[in-house]
């Protein structure tokens, strides 16, 4: 192993030391790691390692604001969570939970606030009750729209909000619960404000949930198809006015009262509009604008059906791609008897054939980098895993899936001596990281840490410089960070982690490698002699 026989006690030590460092990197599960010596750097040190960690590229990874939406109906009950579904692909069945990384529930006002003060959440008994708690037990957070419209689902709305003297509007009097409130009408915003608030109190928690559709107005809570008074006295100028006013109202609602957690809005060429479908209200874009300036991300509810989803919405959303993340919503229902979706203008829906509609919302998904997708409920959801092979693309190709491919760490050094921690990123999603929104303000920052021989934390370095939200596909991200090892003697384990620096640095995005991970979130690199 040596040029020269004439070997002094101290090479010999040295080499005893790089032996059983060696022997130790070969016996701590980091078989997924290439490494190659580079020799002497830095004062104090005789040795760095270059790692390059294995990629990941076919895992589940349940990070926040990315990957699959389960959908949860309004009368779920416990055994919602054990749904399976026969894959094809697999010869087996699974849970959609096991692929889900959270829970979009789309509900009214009413049921989560039937009556005055008295809100769903606080009555473990009630039915959106025991459905948010199945998901918070589960470890899946949850995402909310609250509906107000009562036009086609009834009782959106409160009575109590009514009886107190807010003013609707009744589109058919042969269904007089189908009230829908005037959005700008002094009692109902009133009566909203304070719900919100109350929701807010409750899930303004990124633990909790994943993000808020917040705008909530219009049939279905769409953010289209808005009423503001009797379409028989409304005129476009008073429409404009008021609906500008009433976007910025309840924007500014959420804004204000949801600071932790991810807002998003459906950006619709005629949001907040008394009309459902037409052409571009020359407004449109403006009011979104301002929405996104408030921190509002965003999501659009017509994906896959081209005669809604145009090259309007196609060039909003590569206006802000890797600015604000995209969250999709499937547009046409392949259940018999509600959707014609082979009447679709790009003729490429067979009757007959839902594969072809999962397969344009995924390429439309694909050319708008959207973070996240949609497992609506019931047929919907068992129609994405018999084409288990686009559920599996997304979760490879789709959001985003970072990790480090080049890490170079030393592996001795002196006790108080600088350590040179070199590491490179990359992205493999075609969507991003949106550690950019204000909700998160940055939070996410690579980090190192050396942990002992019973893998507890000794010491945390965290890079302020890296920045995930600037990782996109194809460009990787280089950074360098000085880090001081003021460790008493011995061997400890370096790991790497991307950290939630307002929780205590605690690891908080699951990095697409093959690795020794530990119980707390960390994966371990390569061992250090500190001397």
């Amino acid at each position: 192993m040596f040029k020269n026989e004439m070997i002094n006690k101290q090479l010999f030590s040295n080499w005893i030391i790089n032996f059983f460092l060696t022997l130790l990197l070969c016996t701590s599960g980091l078989l997924g790691f290439s490494q190659k010596n580079k020799g002497k750097s830095g004062s104090g040190n005789t040795g760095y390692i270059l790692l390059k960690p294995k990629y990941d590229g076919h895992s589940v990874l349940r990070n926040p604001l990315n990957g699959w939406v389960m959908y949860a109906p309004r009368n779920a009950d416990d055994t919602y969570w054990d749904i399976e579904y026969f894959v094809p692909a697999l010869g087996k069945k699974v849970k959609v939970i096991d692929y889900a990384s959270a829970c979009y529930v789309r509900t009214s006002w009413s049921s989560l606030n039937p009556s005055d003060g008295v809100y769903a959440w606080d009555d473990p008994n009630s039915k959106i009750g025991k459905l948010l708690k199945g998901a918070q037990t589960r470890g899946l957070p949850i995402a909310l729209r609250i509906v107000v419209d009562g036009r086609d689902q009834g009782q959106n709305t409160p009575k109590f909000v009514f009886d107190l003297g807010a003013k609707y509007y009744l589109e058919n009097e042969n269904h007089p619960d189908r009230q829908t409130p005037y959005p700008q009408d002094a009692v109902f915003r009133k009566y909203y404000t304070k719900f919100i608030t109350a929701l807010a109190k409750e899930f303004n928690d990124p633990e909790k949930t994943s993000f808020i559709d917040a705008y909530g107005l219009g049939k279905w809570g769409e953010a289209h198809y808005v009423v503001y008074e009797d379409p028989k006295m409304a005129t476009p100028e008073s429409t404009e006015k008021i609906k500008e006013e009433t976007l910025d109202w309840v924007t500014s609602l959420y804004a204000n009262t949801f600071t932790k957690v991810p807002l998003v809005i459906n950006y619709h060429r005629l949001v907040g509009h008394p009309e459902s479908w037409g052409a571009v209200n020359p407004n449109s874009e403006r009011l979104l604008d301002k929405a996104i300036d408030k921190g509002y991300s965003l999501r659009q509810d017509a994906f896959g059906m081209t005669g809604y989803y145009q090259n309007w919405e196609k060039d909003f959303a590569k206006k802000w791609n890797f600015k604000r993340p995209i969250i999709m919503e499937g547009g046409w229902i392949i259940a018999p008897g509600k959707h014609r979706y082979w009447t679709d203008p790009s003729g490429k829906y067979r009757e007959g054939h839902d594969e072809d509609v999962r397969k344009g919302e995924f390429d439309l998904s694909a050319e708008a980098h959207v973070n996240m997708m949609d497992f609506r409920a019931g047929g919907e959801t068992e129609s994405w895993f018999k084409s288990f092979d686009l559920v599996q693309r997304f979760i490879t190709e789709g959001g985003y899936r970072v990790y480090p491919d080049q890490i170079n760490l030393p592996q001795d050094i002196k006790s108080g001596k600088i350590a040179q921690i070199s590491h490179r990123w990359q992205n493999m999603g075609w969507g991003y990281l949106p550690n950019n929104i204000p909700q998160w303000n940055y939070k996410y920052k690579v980090a190192f840490a050396l942990l002992d021989a019973k893998g507890n934390v000794k010491k945390i370095f965290v890079d302020r410089q890296s920045e995930p939200s600037a990782w996109l596909k194809g460009a990787a991200a280089s950074y360098k960070i000085n880090a001081k090892v003021d460790l008493p003697a011995g061997i400890y384990n370096w790991a790497v982690a991307i950290v939630d620096t307002t929780k205590e640095n605690k690891p908080a995005i699951q990095l697409a490698l093959d690795g020794d991970l530990t119980a707390q979130g960390w994966i371990k690199l390569s061992a250090l002699q500190v001397k």
